[in-house]
């Protein structure tokens, strides 16, 4: 027995992508009733393949773990951390503001230097909406997190169909 099916394959893309409606995969990362109302119809064509009550709540509660919080954006993150690439990002220093005249002689400010360090990544705040920094192209960013979202679902379906099943 093969580990991921063309069965399970085909009824994951159904489950995800056609019985999924717009209101589920718009509002499922806002509202729990969401999240749930797409798990339920997700893991319903999984009787197709098992009637394991295991397996198929392993299915139900792992699809809405990942969907709801968007885990996938977390993996996208932090799979830059073994990136053999250290980032150089720039640090602009704090400065106060200066009057423009201290006792009739005009105040010429400091130049800033621009500080640098590298990072293994870059900060989250910078990375939150799909992992992935704001710099890369918004269709790459989206398209890289849509994968990583199916692989996950498709392996941790896989562990469960071949060990709960």
């Amino acid at each position: 027995m093969s580990f991921i099916t063309a069965d399970q394959l085909f009824v994951h893309a159904i489950s995800d992508y056609v019985i999924q409606s717009d209101y589920m995969a718009t509002e499922k990362l806002k509202k729990n009733s969401a999240a749930l109302a797409h798990v339920v119809t997700y893991t319903i064509p999984f009787l197709f393949l098992t009637t394991s009550w295991k397996a198929l709540a392993f299915i139900m509660v792992t699809h809405f773990v990942i969907d709801r919080w968007r885990l996938a954006r977390y993996v996208c993150w932090a799979k830059n951390f073994l990136a053999p690439k250290w980032i150089e990002l720039e640090i602009k220093p704090e400065i106060p503001p200066l009057n423009a005249t201290l006792q009739g002689y005009m105040v010429t400010p400091p130049v800033e230097v621009p500080l640098t360090r590298k990072v293994r990544n870059f900060p989250w705040s910078e990375c939150v909406g799909t992992g992935y920094h704001t710099s890369k192209p918004p269709f790459l960013s989206v398209w890289l997190l849509i994968i990583t979202d199916n692989l996950m679902h498709v392996g941790l379906n896989a562990l469960a169909l071949k060990y709960m099943g």
